[in-house]
């Protein structure tokens, strides 16, 4: 159970956030549970970070301020194990270095600055740019999987959901282009066979326009040659 003082340091520092937040940091505690907080941070632009949101939660002891808190990160991120305990100076791996006047905002802002940075710790992990780019990308949508981030974050599940109504609208705009591009030429196709089709009878009758005179002059010829013969005959 945690000591009155220690509700009491943390409610001041809850109000303090509320009143006066820190950029990039998000952080609330539990309302079951004062000693559990949960944090969301944001990836800061220019890093391979940018656009992510990354879940997790600190572990306050019931002798805060006197003692360090644990820090652990849920969202995958390409920087630290996913649920392990981070060692940081101002976590419990070091209660040696705790200072007591370190708060809940500059623990958050210490361990954004850190995450930006590749040193290794207990903890930590190496990855690529492209895959903390890639995880960063898909951040939001993990953890709004999560029940208890949902719960915590509503502002967040509201900003993924309007992502996704955007994404949808951009897809379904896009989409009748290319039907339209590939029915022209087909339009095009169809008129040039229709304007065929009416062009082959038109042929076929100029054909026997030219075709009936003949004929009808080799008849003739005929008939005139037989009526010049009959005299010499008679003869």
């Amino acid at each position: 159970m945690a000591e009155k003082a220690c509700v009491k340091r943390l409610q001041k520092e809850y109000r303090s956030l509320c009143k006066e937040p820190v950029s990039h940091v998000t952080a609330r505690p539990s309302p079951n549970d004062i000693l559990e907080w949960h944090y969301v941070l944001e990836g800061s632009e220019g890093t391979p970070f940018a656009g992510g949101y990354y879940y997790g939660k600190i572990k306050f002891p019931p002798e805060y301020p006197f003692k360090p808190p644990g820090i652990s990160m849920t969202t995958p991120n390409g920087r630290f194990m996913s649920q392990k305990k981070i060692c940081l100076s101002m976590s419990d791996f070091h209660p040696e270095s705790w200072n007591p006047m370190w708060s809940v905002s500059s623990i958050l802002t210490g361990l954004l600055s850190f995450m930006m940075d590749s040193s290794p710790t207990t903890g930590s992990v190496t990855t690529t740019v492209a895959e903390k780019q890639r995880l960063a990308k898909s951040s939001l949508a993990f953890n709004c999987k999560n029940s208890t981030f949902r719960k915590m974050f509503p502002e967040y599940v509201e900003k993924y959901e309007q992502q996704q109504l955007a994404d949808q609208a951009v897809a379904e705009k896009a989409s009748p282009a290319p039907q339209q591009e590939k029915s022209k030429p087909l339009l095009e196709k169809t008129g040039k066979e229709n304007l065929n089709k009416a062009e082959a009878p038109r042929d076929l009758k100029n054909r026997r326009r030219q075709s009936f005179p003949t004929w009808m002059l080799l008849l003739l010829v005929s008939v005139f040659g037989i009526v010049m013969a009959l005299p010499l005959l008679q003869l």
